[in-house]
């Protein structure tokens, strides 16, 4: 995330802390916990970042935890939590981001198992390097499986939250050409908390006795 230590801290806390309310909300529908539990992995997420911060980027285990969250994790993570949530007329076609995010996250995690992930503190930003090879594909079939099965999900909510991440990659990549991993990272984690919305839209209303 931009600025320093603190404010990955502090907004990292504050969107976990959220997540937990989401969850909860989520909890009498279990295929929605998986994408109410994001907002939780995400601020978890920046908290590892805070730990890049204080030991000055590197190649230290923090660097490896946030590279692991951000790149193979999240790419297979979203895709199937979307097909969970998502109504059964949306599954079928859901399948396609789901199968490019395990290709993708694939590609990733054999990335980090064979090279070193550096991060460098480059001002208020932070700047991540894996030196993939065949990068545009792969950051294509990434975007395709988070934000296109957000986008295809058939629920009102979840394209709300693939609008604004999408936005936010965007913005990124003009800005923060060289850190938009970091930045596009900490948008999504700021925007995940319109699920708490969704879960809370979706929890299933109990009758009083």
């Amino acid at each position: 995330m931009c600025w320093s230590a603190t404010a990955d801290l502090v907004a990292g806390t504050g969107i976990a802390a959220v997540g937990v309310v989401s969850v909860a909300l989520a909890a009498r529908r279990p295929r929605d916990l998986p994408l109410a539990a994001l907002p939780l992995l995400l601020g978890a997420h920046q908290i590892v970042e805070a730990a890049v911060w204080r030991n000055d980027g590197g190649t230290g285990p923090a660097t490896i935890a946030w590279a692991v969250i951000a790149l193979p994790l999240l790419a297979l993570w979203v895709p199937a939590a979307v097909l969970c949530a998502a109504p059964p007329g949306a599954r079928r076609r859901l399948l396609i981001p789901l199968a490019a995010g395990a290709a993708t996250a694939a590609a990733l995690a054999y990335a980090l198992a064979t090279r070193t992930v550096t991060a460098e503190i480059r001002g208020h930003t932070v700047g991540y390097s894996l030196g993939l090879s065949q990068a545009e594909l792969i950051v294509g079939g990434y975007l395709f499986a988070t934000i296109g099965s957000l986008l295809l999900s058939g629920d009102r909510g979840l394209v709300l939250f693939g609008v604004l991440v999408a936005v936010g990659a965007a913005v990124s990549v003009v800005l923060w050409r060289q850190e938009y991993i970091s930045t596009w990272c900490a948008f999504a984690a700021v925007s995940s908390v319109v699920l708490t919305l969704w879960a809370a839209r979706r929890r299933p209303h109990v009758a009083r006795p």
